[in-house]
């Protein structure tokens, strides 16, 4: 087998890492956009609301005092319970959605 078979190998590796590398800047760069961001949901027609970020924290849980009922607390648990899982799926949904773009659909573990 002739050597010269391998001569274009070098600067296609080259191209390959200089992508890989401009890929990983996007994603750094997006990630950092992404923690940043913020969603926010509302359960019980706007009694309760929650915002997380991008990090998956709570950042405020809002009630509208009017629905605070001592005799009723259960349903308020279930309403802030509501608010913050659903903020959680939008920021999850939103992080999926925006690395997929620069992954190509690729499911890269440890990103998502």
């Amino acid at each position: 087998m002739a050597r010269g078979g391998f001569r274009g190998g070098a600067p296609n590796m080259n191209n390959m890492m200089k992508q890989v590398k401009k890929m990983q800047e996007q994603m750094e760069k997006a990630q950092s956009e992404i923690e940043e961001k913020e969603f926010s949901s509302s359960a019980g027609g706007g009694v309760v609301e929650a915002t997380v970020n991008g990090k998956k924290e709570v950042l405020s849980v809002k009630i509208n005092p009017d629905v605070v009922d001592p005799e009723d607390v259960e349903m308020l648990e279930d309403l802030i319970m509501v608010a913050i899982n659903d903020a959680m799926t939008k920021a999850a949904n939103y992080n999926e959605e925006t690395m997929g773009k620069l992954t190509g659909g690729i499911n890269i573990p440890g990103l998502m």
